[in-house]
């Protein structure tokens, strides 16, 4: 299976050729296909498709990190003084939008917190915290990795949840397992997260990299490609676009997701060290109020609620928003603590981040590995 050679992220990572999310370069044993017609995805697609495509726009990055990391230096730490806001960026991934319950009830101002939170596309929130404008992001434990591999130090100290179904691969019939993909061609973002989740898949089926022949696309595209192409057996997408590729080719089931390995794809809040040094009182608090949050969502005398305030975040209605919620494993204090714990396995934050950081150097996201243990810090939630 082809290595991408695209340095920069996506959920994990996009190519740094312009946006395109094609790799830099050519990649032996890749195929790439031409690009169709701009416009015709979003043609074709139903209005709540498209709602829903934007709605996990966090995955689909298209700006470099490195520069703005080099402003962070220039900036220095941002929010410094003890009486200013905590500055946190977050997007429209359920398990950030889970903070807008807190937000709407005022649950911050009740725990003695001060908060700015800053809606953004996730791109632009990794932009603005390279830059040194916020002292948090809402980012993946991947590109929290790639994020200070360009320079902007960070620390994940509260995990929001995982990956729990919203990743799939989807397959055209006659094609019922993992196992069946041996020789077809399959298409998926090279460095993207779904990259990792296909990688994965293999892996957990027997199967070697060199077994399946990978066909770069952009993630939109995916769907698309799936329904038209005559040889492409199988695509690996996240939501809603894999939803649009299982109705794009009839037949098409999903034949391994994100909720076939738990602990993937984690989700977290991440600090700048210096707000972390000079706050880490208020950021325990933050901490509180977001367990007080997965508790309203997970409960079903106030789970509509929460569903309605998050729906409405995101333009969308509750019905339409629950799927994509269901498919997010949100994260208790008891779960937090567990996945704070050392190990190798994917049940710990540490041994993920390591597959991930492993996942990052072999396909030339980055060139230096990274300190994994720099980039976690679960004192605030696991005191030892």
């Amino acid at each position: 299976m082809a290595t991408a050679v695209a340095p920069l992220r996506g959920r994990f990572i996009r190519s740094a050729s312009a946006g395109t999310g094609h790799a830099a370069g050519p990649c032996i044993g890749m195929v790439r296909i031409d690009d169709p017609d701009p416009g015709l995805l979003e043609k074709t697609m139903t209005r709540p498709a498209l709602a829903l495509r934007r709605l996990l726009s966090r995955r689909s990055v298209r700006h470099a990190l490195g520069a703005a990391a080099t402003a962070a230096t220039l900036l220095m730490a941002p929010a410094a003084h003890a009486a200013a806001p905590l500055k946190i960026g977050y997007s429209d991934w359920p398990g950030w939008v889970a903070f807008q319950v807190a937000l709407d009830k005022g649950w911050f101002k009740e725990a003695g917190v001060d908060v700015d939170f800053e809606w953004f596309d996730y791109s632009a929130s990794l932009d603005a915290f390279s830059a040194g404008k916020l002292d948090a992001v809402a980012a993946t434990n991947g590109d929290a990795l790639v994020t200070g591999a360009a320079g902007a130090k960070n620390v994940m100290i509260l995990l929001t949840d995982y990956s729990a179904g919203n990743d799939m691969i989807v397959a055209k019939p006659p094609l019922r397992s993992v196992e069946a993909l041996k020789g077809k061609k399959v298409g998926v973002e090279l460095g993207l997260v779904d990259h990792l989740l296909l990688e994965t898949a293999l892996q957990k089926h027997g199967l070697k990299d060199g077994d399946v022949t990978l066909v770069n696309a952009k993630t939109n595209e995916l769907p698309q490609v799936l329904g038209s192409s005559t040889d492409i057996a199988a695509v690996a997408a996240w939501q809603p676009n894999a939803g649009e590729a299982l109705k794009r080719a009839p037949g098409a089931r999903a034949i391994f997701t994100s909720a076939d390995a738990p602990g993937l794809i984690y989700d977290a809040i991440t600090v700048a060290p210096a707000s972390l040094a000079a706050r880490r009182a208020d950021w325990a608090k933050v901490i509180k109020v977001w367990y007080r949050c997965v508790a309203y969502i997970n409960d079903p005398k106030t789970q509509a609620d929460a569903v309605r305030i998050m729906s409405a975040r995101v333009g969308l209605a509750p019905e339409q928003y629950l799927p994509l919620l269901k498919g997010t494993h949100l994260l208790d204090e008891a779960a937090a603590k567990r996945a704070f714990r050392k190990g190798d396995g994917l049940d710990s934050i540490y041994g993920s981040t390591r597959n991930a950081n492993a996942f990052n150097v072999r396909n030339a996201v980055y060139k230096q590995s990274q300190d994994i243990d720099a980039y976690i810090d679960p004192r605030l939630v696991a005191p030892h």
